[in-house]
């Protein structure tokens, strides 16, 4: 059997050839129509924002645990088999509390014998004492006969000596009567030991030791139970060596625990310390915030995220941080609260800006003026590298918008949506995190502005949609 080819007709790729001309003639035709749109409205490309009002704040985070502030734990003095223990965890208990015994019989039976001992010297105290006394009158009387000579010298001079040694037979029982009394009142507070009270107001919040089991206070400290004050707890936060020199004490913060993340403890800064912790190489330090916690929402060993607030800007015109562009006539900018540019040095002398118009022309707002597609329009250096032109504040406050007459802020610009199309305009930039940005003046709020050209990658800052995050250190100002 022989396979048998057709060849197309002529007819037929005729027809085939046609169809491709038509489909080429409408993609060009639509091609056409759709530059034409373009070039009569340059702003159908272009994606917006408004401008809105908000609060920015610029934070250092960490990671951190909590512990309560006041804490005690209550150890043994003396060992031996525990008798007693009258608490459990989360029981609260009073300053002088019986919270656990010893058994107290080896240190009972020390006292009764340090007793029994005292006892037998206070008794050789009173026969050294009769015994003073008889050396006394026997000296006495030696001496009144060798002043009759019916006695000899050496006779009177051993009747004294032996007074002397009477006296300091005395001497020395009653040193040992000290002594004794001394090693009584060790063996009783040892005695006293057995018994454990609490030394504080409190609750327990860790209890390992068992009933029956013998604690050891020669080789290491037994611990009983730890008494905690849980009004008051203090966060143990772990912040980065770049980040650690950035706050202060009294620096305000706040946290949230993995089981509220919605709700924020709000504290001031305690203590940064000095001392560091190595972690992977990674060296860290640990900052101390106390909050208040007489609500018991608070247990110690939480996991909590805390937030150190270097700056904030409180009822703020925000603008995503995409949007500002570097101003080339930053020298000469002395603009007002309208965003007017003003005659600075260079102000008449700037031949072009960096969109391509001459003095007085209207700038370029079409593809040239807008990033490359396919790219992320990045912040302006600027803004991650100059620090802002404020007031100085005070350490550990942050910054607020109530500021704003006294800050300058840095010279930017934006491109604002007119009536009569798009149009640069001068503004002040104060505060800026990861996405947004403070203006101080050029900008109202409800106005529009230029964020980047649809199809492009969306700006930082520039997703609007997104929440604002609190925390991460952002730009710099």
């Amino acid at each position: 059997m022989t396979a048998s080819t057709t060849v197309p007709p002529r007819r037929r790729r005729r027809k085939w050839g046609l169809a491709a001309l038509v489909l080429l003639l409408v993609i060009a035709v639509a091609g056409g129509v759709w530059q034409r749109g373009k070039a009569a409205d340059p702003m159908a490309n272009l994606r917006f924002a408004t401008v809105e009002k908000g609060d920015l704040e610029k934070t250092v985070t960490a990671v951190g645990s909590l512990k309560a502030k006041d804490y005690v734990d209550v150890g043994t003095q003396v060992s031996g088999r525990v008798l007693n223990i009258h608490v459990e965890i989360g029981d609260k208990v009073a300053k002088g509390e019986l919270i656990a015994e010893i058994d107290p019989t080896v240190y009972a039976s020390t006292v009764a014998k340090d007793r029994a001992n005292l006892d037998n010297l206070k008794a050789q105290l009173a026969q050294r004492g009769a015994e003073l006394a008889l050396a006394d009158q026997q000296a006495a009387r030696n001496g009144r006969l060798a002043e009759g000579n019916a006695v000899s010298q050496d006779v009177v001079q051993q009747a004294e000596a032996s007074a002397r040694v009477a006296a300091a037979a005395v001497n020395s029982v009653k040193a040992q009567i000290k002594a004794a009394e001394a090693t009584l009142e060790g063996d009783l507070a040892n005695l006293n030991f057995t018994k454990i009270y609490a030394p504080m107001d409190g609750t327990v919040v860790v209890q390992d030791t068992r009933k029956g089991q013998t604690v050891n206070s020669v080789q290491s400290v037994a611990v009983i139970a730890q008494v905690a004050n849980l009004d008051v707890m203090t966060v143990w936060a772990q912040v980065a060596e770049a980040d650690v020199t950035n706050i202060r004490p009294d620096m305000p913060a706040y946290f949230t625990t993995l089981g509220a993340p919605e709700r924020r403890w709000e504290g001031k800064v305690r203590q940064v310390q000095p001392t560091p912790t190595t972690t992977n190489d990674v060296v860290l330090y640990n900052v101390l915030v106390d909050v208040d916690n007489h609500e018991r929402a608070l247990l110690p060993a939480m996991t909590v995220q805390a937030f150190f607030v270097l700056a904030a800007a409180h009822d703020a015109v925000v603008v995503p941080l995409g949007a500002l562009k570097p101003d080339p006539d930053a020298r000469g900018f002395r603009g007002g609260p309208d965003g007017a540019p003003g005659k600075g040095a260079g102000g008449e002398r700037r031949k072009r800006d960096r969109s391509g118009a001459k003095p007085g022309e209207a700038p370029n707002v079409g593809p040239a003026a807008a990033p490359a597609e396919g790219k992320t329009e990045g912040a302006p250096p600027a803004l991650a590298e100059a620090a802002p032109e404020t007031a100085a504040a005070e350490p550990g406050e942050p910054a607020r918008s109530g500021d704003r007459p006294a800050r300058r802020g840095k010279p930017y610009r934006v491109q604002v949506k007119t009536a009569n199309g798009v149009e640069w305009r001068h503004v002040r930039v104060g505060l800026a995190t990861r996405t947004d940005a403070e203006v101080l003046s050029g900008l109202e709020v409800g106005e529009e502005i230029v964020v980047g050209e649809k199809g492009a990658l969306p700006a930082a800052g520039s997703a609007r949609a997104a929440p604002r995050m609190p925390g991460g250190a952002g730009p710099r100002l």
